[in-house]
């Protein structure tokens, strides 16, 4: 039998009555008390080209080897302001793309690109993404980064596990409905450091900068 994550936080929404939903709340980072649909798919056709995550390769999934990104919106005010998150698997080192003109197709492959082309060869090996619009133009970032963009089953965020957990610690500093046309980018700077100095258990309550900086050290 397999149950998915999805279908576990369902029931817990649905079975928590009383107390118990106000103690179920007040212990989510989100504080919402009814859980939304995961995932975001496009609308409007599919993206052409696509190479799916089954075609990943497996030193993605073991994160045994650096260079591999998970990435994502986290959307701001009314779904008309964003900021891009990228998440290194291995280390879980996070950096911030500032999205001041608009959330289309170019001026994210744009943002991607620029960040992107910033680290080391050995650090830029694959992106994984969901099946939003913002990718139409994957295929050009590919060709212009030399990064293979790999596209999440629709409606499995679990699939991006090291980015949603890492959406979710965002939101600590940017909750819902912030419009982030109006964020400036030192503040993001200032967020994502934050995040990459805070100890995590999956690293052995070592801090993602640290990590990082051990293995861009590792690079040279």
């Amino acid at each position: 039998m397999h149950i998915s994550h999805e279908t576990i936080c369902q029931a817990l929404f649905v079975q928590g009555r009383g107390s118990l939903r106000k103690e179920l709340t007040a212990c989510l980072r989100s504080g919402r008390a009814s859980r939304r649909p995961q995932g975001r798919t496009m609308t409007q056709g599919k993206i052409q080209g696509m190479v799916m995550i089954s075609e990943r390769p497996a030193e993605v999934e073991d994160r045994a080897v650096p260079g591999h990104w998970e990435g994502d919106l986290v959307i701001g005010k009314n779904g008309k302001s964003a900021v891009g998150t990228l998440v290194e698997c291995k280390t879980r080192f996070l950096m911030l793309l500032h999205l001041p003109h608009g959330l289309t197709a170019a001026r994210v492959r744009d943002a991607l690109g620029a960040r992107i082309t910033e680290l080391p060869d050995a650090l830029r090996r694959s992106l994984t993404w969901d099946q939003g619009k913002e990718m139409t133009q994957h295929q050009d970032f590919t060709v212009d980064t030399g990064v293979q963009v790999f596209f999440c089953d629709p409606h499995n965020p679990w699939q991006r596990g090291s980015n949603e957990n890492t959406n979710g610690l965002l939101r600590q500093y940017f909750p819902r409905g912030t419009d982030f046309d109006g964020v400036d980018p030192t503040r993001l700077n200032e967020a994502a450091d934050s995040l990459n100095r805070r100890p995590r258990k999956t690293l052995g309550w070592r801090p993602p900068l640290e990590a990082y900086a051990e293995t861009v050290a590792m690079t040279d």
